[in-house]
């Protein structure tokens, strides 16, 4: 457990190694790691054939973690959430949460190119690890083309990976 909790959340692209970041960070940092897909996938797996049954079982999710996201940063725990804070709207979920804990927070932005992410995604394709789904790269540029990636103006305290 930290003396100051923070609250750290991702943006960046399908395939864009957010995931694998969140994993590292969680056991790195001692930190409370909540996985979205996993959660999803446990919870909503049969549910969830479309985009836009993604998006309303997501909405249920950050619901009922919300509280528990909060309850955690108050008690002294940091908390890695593996969610998508793909878009200047969906980010104000995250604010939200580390204002009510009075939290320091991390925004990890993972600028990965297209070429990259379509590659991993191939390879997530075949080895299918725990809460992932199968994306075609027409899914890709679908899901890619709401992706807004984040700027100062949005005040968040940001570290960015190139890769």
């Amino acid at each position: 457990m930290t003396t100051h909790p923070t609250l750290h959340f991702f943006c960046g692209k399908a395939g864009a190694g957010k995931t694998t970041l969140a994993s590292s960070l969680a056991r790195d940092q001692q930190a409370i790691l909540i996985s979205e897909d996993i959660w999803l996938m446990r919870l909503y797996g049969d549910h969830m054939k479309t985009f836009d049954d993604y998006i309303r079982v997501s909405r249920k999710l950050k619901e009922a973690v919300g509280p528990l996201i909060i309850d955690l940063l108050n008690s002294g725990q940091s908390v890695v959430l593996d969610f998508q804070a793909n878009t200047k709207a969906g980010r104000g979920w995250f604010r939200s949460l580390f204002e009510q804990a009075g939290s320091a927070h991390v925004l990890h932005f993972l600028d990965t190119s297209d070429q990259v992410c379509l590659a991993r995604i191939a390879k997530r394709n075949v080895e299918r690890p725990e809460g992932s789904h199968h994306l075609t790269e027409e899914d890709f540029i679908h899901i890619s083309s709401f992706f807004q990636a984040p700027d100062e103006t949005e005040s968040f305290n940001i570290k960015t990976y190139a890769t």
